[in-house]
């Protein structure tokens, strides 16, 4: 048997994987590879070909896989190569983690590769190959423990760890032998896992490239599940004494007597030729003066010495940076699932609650900890209550104070107001809405907010435009500063409320400028709600048509349930049957007729305490109407639009009402065949709405009749029909019916055999639907599959 590079060793369950995915990459990068289903010689026992494989190559893949666990001749070839090399020492053996599994205890020391997610795999492979190439120590391991330091070391032991694939790999880079840095600085707010990537990257540095791993703290506090608890024994508490600990790490304790001001180039001597990795952690706690000596020291380490620094605070330097943001979901769930193994309550959460607390605390992997680590603790059964516990923790046992309390005092007092402004934005704020809501200038808002996203408080676009406060922060600032968050409230909503009077209603043309400011817009809602009954009601009346056109059908209904509840609070009758109105509408576009017809009861209820008019009322019958039309009850809903056309019709035979009852009727006549009445009642409402300048009614018109076209087979009219309404749409922009009308052009467009011209209208209007969760979606779907199916895509 010739020589391979890699014998790979998987799962006949996993072969197309691994034949289609992983061999083509292997032997792209050059590698010679050896498998089973084309270098296994025919006529000899399988257990010989194997046994030959693992003598012949110098690596063997192990690509794990539940089937890969189950295999009996899978688990002969890792015992073969275990057997050649017990240790792992020669890194004849690569594990790669292909699908969630338990491997074998006998695996248990080895780290793996994580292949598990389709979207990580192509930078996954490239570490693999980079460490086969320069014939390195086993890969880097998202989750399993750390190997044995095979050189003097100080680095605290690390029993799991959970993803920081491509930061593993950045500081990897940095402290190379061949980087021109000293090494890498991890920045990032309070609990994001600064300290323990760092560990991670300690562990997992090449002993070849390192004779000595030094670890330094200077954090002066720690967070536990009982609370916060000093840190007296361990802290180095300024620059000296750092030096002073080094030396002693390196074995020259004498040099802590030496005179300070000699001491850095002592030490620089002491470490020349120590080939030491030195782990700098927290070190925000010393002054500024002193993290800038600490950096001057680092930029004149000896050749062959690197450093990785931790801090909250963000600082040029002659390094690399590592700006750290929360943990991507798989990892945080998989850090779950470990802390579950030891924490029955949390065992028996769902994934929903397990979501939920992630979502909470941001992906942050210090307040997951914490919050897990509630479970069993006082009154906290669940994991609901105890993310409840998280955001009303005592003092004492406050994980905000923790991350956030030290920076609180150092704010100045435009940092403060831009905090506040910040904190009730749920999406990046841009700095204009900050700066008009702090009573700042627009330069110094950005000074501000540039300054605490250095101090990662804040988290910063690319381009330092819009900013964001993380959800709680803004809470903990609601508690320690909340004189001037509800100095900054009253300007948001003033100012959101001439925005909506100004841009809303059915002003169509100036919706863009509502469209421009809609985060500001959106983050002054929950203030409304607290606030007076009737600017709630002015402000849901001049938002309708808007969150309606521009597809918000979330924020809409959100929106009209809590007004509808907060007029009932205040009998103010007449603005919940709107409200419920609003949210019987929304219902209506999606497609669920139990609540259409639930919220039409509920508007006429609330229309008759009121003592509404006929107007009303017609109202509260046509959303009954599409009620019955949606369940399939079509003579009450033909009964019902013509009862409310009727009403319409007597108060203004020529109104918006008027054209909208009867589409209605006319959407009810085809779908039960009628399509001369259909047609007729269509073309009615279409004369009409054009005589009284109906733009949104036209369009629905023009659209109503390409369905019918469509129903009728009259390809080359749908077609044109509902172009003709796709424009008009586009321009008033009305996003569900641009939705419908590219369902309408790809149907039509396709059934006359131009399937190329047919997808990207079917491939919009299946993004739309999917986003606005329209009934439609499904007929959607089936055009896009028939369409990429005539075109031989997948």
């Amino acid at each position: 048997m010739d020589p391979a590079t890699i014998f790979i060793s998987y799962s006949h369950h996993d072969k197309a994987w691994v034949c289609e995915w992983l061999l083509p990459r292997l032997e792209a990068a050059g590698l010679k590879v050896l498998i089973d289903s084309q270098d296994f010689a025919v006529g000899v026992p399988v257990l010989v070909n194997i046994e030959r494989a693992v003598e012949a190559s110098r690596r063997t893949l192990l690509v794990l896989t539940p089937h890969w666990v189950a295999s009996e001749w899978t688990g002969f070839e890792s015992l073969l190569l275990q057997t050649s090399d017990p240790t792992g020492l020669r890194g004849r053996l690569l594990p790669l983690m292909l699908e969630t599994c338990e491997p074998p205890k006998r695996l248990g020391i080895f780290t793996h590769a994580d292949f598990r997610a389709p979207a990580d795999r192509d930078a996954a492979l490239a570490r693999l190959l980079r460490q086969i190439t320069e014939d390195a120590s086993p890969p880097w391991s998202a989750n399993r423990p750390s190997l044995p330091n095979l050189v003097p070391s100080t680095l605290p032991p690390q029993p799991y760890f959970f993803g920081r694939e491509t930061e593993l790999a950045t500081i990897a880079d940095a402290i190379s032998p061949e980087a021109r840095t000293w090494g890498a600085l991890i920045d990032g707010p309070g609990g994001i896992g600064k300290t323990a990537l760092a560990v991670r990257a300690g562990h997992l540095a090449p002993a070849a490239h390192f004779a000595v791993k030094i670890f330094l703290s200077a954090k002066v506090r720690e967070l536990t599940p009982a609370g916060e608890q000093p840190l007296a024994d361990f802290m180095l508490p300024n620059y000296m004494a750092l030096l002073a600990e080094l030396a002693r790490e390196l074995g020259e304790a004498d040099i802590a007597k030496s005179d300070p001001s000699e001491r850095a180039n002592t030490v620089r001597r002491a470490l020349a030729g120590k080939r030491a990795l030195i782990l700098i952690d927290n070190l925000e706690t010393l002054v500024e003066a002193e993290r800038v000596r600490v950096f001057q020291f680092l930029g004149r380490l000896p050749e062959g010495n690197k450093a990785i620094v931790t801090s909250r605070r963000r600082s040029d330097v002659d390094a690399r940076v590592i700006r750290l943001d929360r943990l991507a979901l798989n990892d945080a769930l998989a850090l779950l699932g470990e802390l579950a193994k030891r924490n029955p309550r949390l065992a028996r959460a769902t994934a929903a609650e397990r979501q939920a607390l992630y979502e909470l605390t941001h992906g942050n992997p210090l307040l997951i900890q914490w919050t897990a680590g509630q479970l069993g603790r006082g009154q906290c059964r669940t994991v609901t209550a105890a993310c409840d516990f998280l955001r009303a923790a005592p003092a004492g046992n406050d994980p905000l104070e923790y991350i956030f309390g030290d920076l609180v005092e150092s704010f100045t007092e435009s940092e403060t107001k831009a905090l506040a402004g910040l904190a009730h934005f749920t999406q990046p704020a841009k700095v204009k809405w900050v700066a008009d809501l702090a009573d700042l200038a627009e330069p110094a808002a950005l000074t501000a907010l540039e300054d605490l996203a250095d101090r990662a408080l804040v988290v910063a676009s690319p381009d330092a435009e819009t900013f964001l406060l993380p959800p709680l922060a803004a809470l903990f600032l609601r508690r320690r500063r909340p004189e001037a968050v509800a100095a900054t409230a009253g300007r948001l909503t003033d100012r959101a409320y001439a925005l909506a009077l100004q841009n809303g209603f059915e002003e169509y043309d100036r919706f863009p400028a509502l469209e421009a400011e809609w985060p500001a817009v959106a983050a002054a809602l929950p203030l409304f709600l607290a606030g007076p009954n009737d600017r709630l009601q002015a402000l849901c009346d001049a938002l309708r048509e808007f969150l309606n056109f521009s597809g918000r059908w979330d924020e809409r209904l959100t929106l009209g349930e809590q007004a509808e509840a907060k007029a009932v609070t205040t009998q103010d009758w007449k603005n919940a049957g709107w409200r419920a109105y609003d949210a019987g509408r929304v219902y209506f576009q999606r497609g669920q007729a139990a609540e259409v017809l639930r919220w039409a009861d509920r508007a006429a209820a609330h229309w008759q305490a009121a003592r509404a008019g006929a107007r009303e009322r017609a109202f509260a019958i046509r959303l009954r109407g599409h009620g019955h039309q949606l369940a399939k009850d079509y003579p009450a809903a033909i009964a019902a639009y013509q009862e409310a056309l009727a009403l319409w019709r007597m108060l203004d035979a020529e109104s918006g009402n008027a054209v909208s009852a009867l589409n209605d009727l006319a959407e009810v006549e085809r779908l039960v065949g009628d399509y001369a009445a259909a047609k007729r009642d269509c073309g009615e409402a279409l004369e009409v709405a054009r005589w009284i300048n109906d733009r949104d009614g036209v369009i629905h018109c023009i659209g109503n009749l390409a369905e019918l076209a469509l129903d009728r087979k009259q390809w080359p009219e749908a077609e044109r029909l509902a172009g003709e309404a796709l424009a008009l749409a586009e321009k008033l922009g009305r996003v569900n019916l641009v939705g419908l009308d590219c369902y309408r052009i790809a149907k039509a467009v396709l059934r006359q055999g131009r399937p190329a011209e047919a997808l990207p209208f079917a491939r919009r209007a299946v993004e739309i639907m999917a986003r606005l969760r329209m009934p439609d979606l499904d007929d959607a779907r089936q055009v896009l599959v028939e369409c990429e199916a005539a075109l031989g895509e997948e």
